[in-house]
């Protein structure tokens, strides 16, 4: 199917909608029924059709199709955030006493869902350094039953080759979960490198205007269901309508705010590796990245979240270089059309500060929309004044 087709036209049914070109927001809570027999059937089977829109609803549905068309699954589901997406998809494949194979510092909720909510019900997870797969073949136990993978992760992006772990996977009756936020269904394609559930936070890349939340997991039919009869309506996170046509109208632009924001981390990429104050710097698609050879075979293509380490022998420094900064945000998340940093040294104390610790002089820097001159001559007055 054409991404053109797909973003602009399928789905939309235009003909039920006064032929409106933008989808119209169904703001509505429940549905009419005209006899009792059709309100019975969807008491029965919520999953196909319009009973309540803690379930299913018009304006969420054109989402879903859409989203589930760009991974090249069978269905998906939207939820009100990336957390939520994660917890349901996890929460759907657990039961109590089962383990849980995941990669190294996942993003912050789902490691506080493995550490904390999980073990609370006899659910163990081992973390492992996902760049080789007999770390995963070592790690899986007899009770092992979902395998958690975050290629690239958001910090130094890890790679995880889905093709090896996901036939291992099968071979153990696991299933395999990913959150793809990083390379968006646009340059990573994990189920059809085998993988079950792909996940990705449409708060960043689908939605690219830093104004909703947004969640989503794309898989079977089968899975899908399974999850909506369950977890999904249970845990009652699913998007709202309103919500879900910011993520269409954000899709709209999706390839050309992508194609965009590459080519001026291309530029921001070459600035800061020839920069003296730079140490070094982690970007899957730059040819100085450890597993530059698997981003190459796995991803089509890496957006505007890269890594640098500064130098720098006190935290003050890194702190006034953030700063000083003019028009490059300090907050988190990225996706949107606002460039973005942050320190790793913001997550810790002052007085934990180590400046032999390469992480500690860790920034992520999202690279925006904005002309790439403009962000590179923001970083370079903060270099000046950091001298």
């Amino acid at each position: 199917m054409d991404i053109s087709y797909i973003l602009n036209e399928f789905a939309e049914e235009r003909e039920n909608y006064f032929n409106a070109v933008s989808p119209p927001i169904m703001q509505t809570s429940n549905f009419i029924f005209n006899t009792v027999d059709d309100m019975r059937k969807a008491f029965a089977d919520e999953y196909s059709t319009y009973l309540y829109s803690r379930g299913k609803n018009p304006t969420v549905d054109i989402l879903r199709k859409k989203l589930a068309a760009l991974d090249g699954a069978e269905d998906c589901l939207v939820f009100n955030s990336g957390a939520a997406a994660i917890f349901v998809a996890v929460l759907a494949n657990v039961k109590a006493g089962d383990h849980i194979v995941s990669v190294n510092k996942p993003y912050t909720w789902a490691q506080k869902m493995f550490d904390h909510i999980l073990p609370r019900f006899g659910v163990t997870t081992t973390y492992i350094d996902g760049t080789r797969i007999e770390n995963f073949e070592r790690a899986i136990l007899p009770n092992t039953t979902v395998i958690y993978l975050e290629s690239p992760n958001s910090w130094d992006y890890a790679l995880q080759d889905l093709k090896a772990v996901a036939e291992l996977a099968k071979s153990e009756n696991i299933t395999t979960i990913i959150d793809n936020s990083y390379c968006t269904p646009l340059f990573q394609k994990p189920i059809e490198m085998g993988i079950d559930i792909a996940m990705q936070t449409a708060t960043k890349y689908i939605s690219g205007h830093s104004d909703t939340l947004g969640g989503v997991l794309s898989g079977s039919a089968n899975m899908m269901e399974r999850i909506f009869n369950s977890e999904f309506m249970t845990v009652g996170s699913g998007i709202s309508p309103f919500n879900a046509w910011l993520l269409i109208r954000g899709l709209r632009t999706l390839p050309a705010r992508l194609d965009r924001i590459t080519a001026s981390t291309k530029k921001v990429v070459a600035y800061l590796k020839q920069h003296p104050q730079v140490e070094s710097l982690l970007f899957p698609l730059d040819d100085s990245f450890p597993q530059y050879e698997l981003a190459n075979q796995q991803m089509q293509g890496a957006c505007g979240l890269l890594t640098f380490v500064i130098k720098a022998d006190h935290i003050q420094q890194i702190e006034k270089f953030c700063e000083d900064l003019q028009h490059i945000f300090m907050a988190v998340s990225w996706g949107g059309h606002e460039s973005l940093i942050i320190p790793k040294c913001s997550s810790i104390q002052p007085a934990d500060f180590d400046a032999e610790n390469k992480e500690h002089r860790m920034l992520r820097l999202y690279v925006g929309l904005e002309e790439p001159d403009y962000i590179i001559k923001d970083l370079n007055q903060a270099f000046e004044k950091l001298i």
